[in-house]
């Protein structure tokens, strides 16, 4: 589905304008810029995309109808509207093969010990506090907690 349909849908659903509810969803589907068929959802299009939204947008905007909307629900909504579900990250990538240039391994033999370790090993989830300023480039008065540089 294309971001101005999904922009529809939200604005459907919550009041205001469609063109509120655009910039959520051309960045939910921004990573089609790279892959353009339907893996690119694995990207943003996932419980951890949510959140990655929700550190880009903040947790709610004021609409023109003057409502509270939730980005959350936004992009939760978006995501259930293109795969009928919220799936995990690993979820997406349980079938994701491990190469050797993922554990920047130089030999065979540190290949085979690092995909031991990477398959046999229990390994703590990892916490994102945030994102680091200057990774997100653009900016938006409608969504005043925005990240920029």
């Amino acid at each position: 589905m294309k971001p101005m349909i999904h922009a529809r849908n939200s604005a459907k659903k919550y009041g205001g304008e469609a063109e509120e509810y655009l910039p959520i969803h051309d960045f939910i589907d921004s990573s089609a810029s790279t892959l353009a068929d339907v893996r690119h959802r694995a990207i943003l299009h996932s419980t951890f995309g949510c959140f990655i939204v929700e550190k880009v947008f903040g947790t709610y905007f004021l609409n023109s109808d003057d409502i509270e909307v939730q980005v959350r629900d936004v992009a939760e909504d978006h995501i259930i509207e293109d795969l009928g579900q919220i799936p995990t990250v690993e979820r997406w990538l349980q079938g994701m093969k491990i190469e050797p240039w993922m554990t920047y391994a130089t030999k065979e033999k540190d290949y085979e010990a690092r995909i031991h370790d990477l398959t046999d090993t229990p390994h703590p989830t990892t916490v994102l506090p945030g994102l680091m300023p200057g990774h997100m480039v653009f900016s938006n008065p409608r969504y005043p907690s925005m990240l920029s540089s």
